[in-house]
């Protein structure tokens, strides 16, 4: 008895063993695609797309400029040892292929995901998930499903989203309201449902002329709000609304741009309440 107990003891040893490597392939040998965006627009739907199976860098604060960002080398070690670079391609982002190329990483694909229209709104938020996904499955076959479901799980999100907030603005007549807002939130206003009667570029763009034009525009058209864009100069339009004498406030056009907003329902709730708050009686 006393061999067969030894002989079960070791039996179990062994399988405990075995077992513990088993769990630890499992657990640590995922190896995962790496991943740098040069937005938060772009991670946030990676990093909820790949789930585990990606590392996801993100380059650009939110609350930044990607026009204005001025990209460092350190910023561009972290191509290094990436295989996906998911970039916009906006004029003025500062990524050009000469910079890539300085990573020395050949095996880095470059991805430029170019959608019309605004990401804050959630048809183009759509199509960029849908963009993404695509790379993910190129880049990683075996894991096709697993991305495309998660893809399908967000853009049902979305899409949830957008009805919801249309539900929250359905009785406050917007199309009655007329703004100006910063040329970069045009398209997520007019989805909004705000008459847009003239939009205003960044800061640098805005000389006493134009400021002044602006201001004899908003009078003659009955403005009563001036919307900014906190990304491209948040203070742009403060001139035009204190000449006009309105309501003016900043909205987001990028997760993470205000805190508690790193996804993009926070980002568009947070936006939604802030207009609502500018509107109410």
């Amino acid at each position: 008895m006393k061999k067969l107990s030894i002989l079960v003891t070791g039996i179990i040893v062994v399988s405990l063993v075995v077992s513990s490597l088993l769990v630890g392939c499992t657990s640590t040998d995922i190896s995962k695609l790496i991943i740098v965006t040069s937005t938060s627009l772009l991670s946030q739907i990676a990093e909820r797309v790949g789930g585990n199976l990606v590392e996801v860098t993100n380059i650009i604060p939110p609350a930044q400029c990607p026009g204005h960002f001025e990209v460092k080398v350190s910023d561009i070690e972290k191509l290094a040892n990436a295989e996906i670079f998911f970039m916009h391609g906006w004029q003025g982002e500062m990524f050009t292929d000469a910079l890539i190329e300085s990573a020395e990483n050949p095996d880095l694909t470059k991805v430029v995901v170019n959608i019309e229209g605004n990401w804050m709104t959630p048809t183009v938020q759509v199509q960029a998930i849908d963009e993404i996904t695509v790379q993910l499955v190129q880049a990683d076959s075996d894991n096709a499903d697993i991305y495309q479901q998660a893809a399908q799980d967000m853009k049902d999100t979305i899409e949830a989203k957008g009805v919801e907030v249309q539900d929250r603005l359905a009785g406050e007549d917007l199309a009655s309201i007329n703004v100006m807002c910063a040329e970069q939130l045009a398209g997520f206003i007019g989805w909004v449902g705000f008459n847009i009667v003239a939009t205003f570029g960044r800061p640098d763009s805005l000389t006493p002329q134009v400021v002044q034009d602006l201001v004899d525009q908003g009078r003659e058209e009955g403005v009563t709000l001036v919307i900014d864009n906190l990304q491209s100069g948040a203070d742009a339009g403060q001139p035009v609304a204190l000449d006009i004498g309105c309501y003016r406030i900043i909205l987001s056009n990028f997760p993470g741009g205000f805190d508690d907003t790193e996804t993009w329902e926070k980002a568009i709730d947070r936006n939604i309440d802030i207009i609502l708050e500018a509107i109410a009686p």
